[in-house]
């Protein structure tokens, strides 16, 4: 799985036009318009515990059989992270995950030194200003969800909404909003996310009732987004065994309420981390495989079903997703999950998904930046290269050389007519793509594929103190570019011509 990096000059002479006639010269001009996407297409996730500090899941290379570990509130102040989070812009930030279900805001001069009983994390009302200030900084709309946890609960076991109508308060307090919220995180495995025991499919019903007309009242212009359940399609596929263990349907969910939606949301995860291992353990063998990478598109077409029976025409979003739960496998930090990373933006936006958020922007091993060090990692640059070329218009993908090259193409960013490509040689055999027109070309490669560190035509891409990025112009391309085995390529070609992309 190693290779000699790309040089500078190596790349210069690939992407110049071949000397053979490009018998397979794309028609760039011709490719169908598939539809668009949200201009937050590519988007991410800050977990709540994050903001708030508390027991994550531990970074590989700790003690044997380490899950997790303290850490400290996290810094959404840090020049750096801002730089790095504003060329990823604009965004839907999405600040929940499992610790949100029990977490507490304390009321305007409440002190706490410890949580009330019933809910495990506190919010204080600085962390979330901060997380209003970074939204404002970065070009991000907030969504989120809230607490449901025994502590909101009466003595009759309903939800209450005090704890939610605190959070929108403390929001427009602190001059933000909420563009949307899920009523809480995944609530088709309620075991594993701090509800009350023995929580059934009427129990949700009736609370997401209670939620919806608390919406209604007092939050009108916040989008409701459901119902974030997790990978029911495909690794919690419904089952028997999954029944008795008290999983949830989200079916179940959109039979009894129809038409309460403004956004269907969902969550996937291919498999899960050495951490949690079993059956549905990630194995590394299989990472440029088509089973693997092909694995989204159960989820999608499972989840995209039940929004065209239960709530036709609404955007279709997957709001948490990353290599695989349990905060990633050791991989997850190398290039070997760009290959993941591209392509499921690339199927997914073919299929029509709106907005795909990735769980994490700078925590845990499946982060695009590493959390204590604030280094970019390899799906960072290729988050940023994606945004730098694909727009909204999506369209067919243009015949590719071989099976082991995935192409695919939108209307390029800023460019009337022109068109952008992503292709991913999963192979060992270089490849080369013609599209017979000057663009400009990026190329993704590593020393091997395990590598935390990539170069962008033959050079280490960078940002200093002041945001500025640098090692990320693009090469010249004739017509043609050549791509190394297990490497990745963007291509923009503003000759293009493209009909759809003309009409922008």
């Amino acid at each position: 799985m190693r290779k000699a990096m790309i040089t500078g000059a190596a790349l210069m002479l690939a992407a110049t036009a071949a000397a053979a006639p490009p018998r397979a010269t794309m028609a760039l001009s011709s490719l169908a318009k598939l539809g668009t996407v949200d201009e937050r297409f590519q988007s991410y996730n800050i977990e709540m515990v994050e903001v708030t500090g508390g027991r994550f899941w531990a970074p590989y290379g700790g003690p044997a059989g380490e899950m997790y570990r303290m850490r400290a509130p996290a810094d959404l102040a840090d020049p750096r992270l801002r730089n790095l989070a504003r060329h990823l812009g604009p965004v839907y930030l999405r600040v929940s995950g499992t610790w949100a279900n029990t977490t507490y805001v304390p009321a305007d001069g409440e002190r706490l030194s410890n949580p009330p009983e019933g809910y495990k994390q506190i919010l204080t009302r600085d962390q979330w200003r901060g997380v209003v200030a970074y939204s404002k900084a970065v070009g991000a709309k907030i969504v989120t969800s809230f607490a449901a946890g025994d502590g909101t609960r009466g003595p009759d076991g309903v939800w209450k909404p005090d704890q939610a109508q605190r959070l929108i308060d403390l929001t427009r307090s602190a001059g933000g909003a909420i563009y949307g919220a899920e009523f809480f995180n995944e609530p088709n495995i309620p075991m594993h996310g701090g509800l009350p025991k023995g929580y059934t499919t009427a129990d949700f019903v009736r609370d997401f009732g209670v939620f919806r007309d608390w919406v209604k009242r007092a939050a009108p212009d916040m989008k409701i987004i459901g119902y974030g359940g997790v990978s029911e399609g495909s690794m919690m596929k419904a089952s028997p065994q999954t029944a008795s263990r008290g999983f949830l349907s989200t079916e179940d969910f959109m039979k009894a309420n129809p038409g309460a939606l403004d956004i269907v949301a969902y969550h996937f995860y291919g498999g899960v981390s050495q951490r949690c291992g079993g059956p549905g353990e990630v194995k590394k063998d299989a990472a440029l495989t088509p089973g693997w990478l092909n694995r989204t598109l159960h989820d999608q077409a499972h989840y995209g079903s039940l929004r065209d029976r239960y709530e036709p025409g609404k955007p279709l979003w997957l709001n948490e997703t990353a290599q695989a739960a349990c905060g990633g496998s050791p991989w997850a930090t190398s290039f070997l999950d760009s290959f993941r990373y591209l392509n499921q933006l690339g199927l997914l936006a073919q299929k029509g998904v709106q907005s795909v958020q990735h769980n994490t922007l700078a925590a845990s091993d499946y982060g695009l930046i590493d959390g204590d060090t604030l280094a970019p990692r390899p799906n960072y640059w290729a988050a940023l290269l994606w945004a730098k070329t694909m727009g909204t218009t999506v369209l067919a993908s243009p015949a590719s050389p071989s099976p082991d090259m995935r192409i695919y193409a939108h209307c390029l960013k800023g460019s009337k007519g022109g068109v952008g490509l992503v292709a991913l040689n999963t192979g060992s055999a270089p490849q080369s793509l013609f599209f017979g027109k000057t663009g400009k070309a990026w190329v993704m490669n590593a020393a091997s594929l395990d590598s935390k560190t990539i170069s962008i035509n033959g050079k280490s891409p960078a940002i200093d103190a002041k945001g500025r990025l640098s090692g990320l112009n693009g090469v010249t391309a004739y017509g043609s570019i050549s791509l190394p085995g297990q490497t990745i390529g963007f291509v923009s070609v503003p000759g293009a011509n493209n009909t759809a992309c003309r009409l922008l």
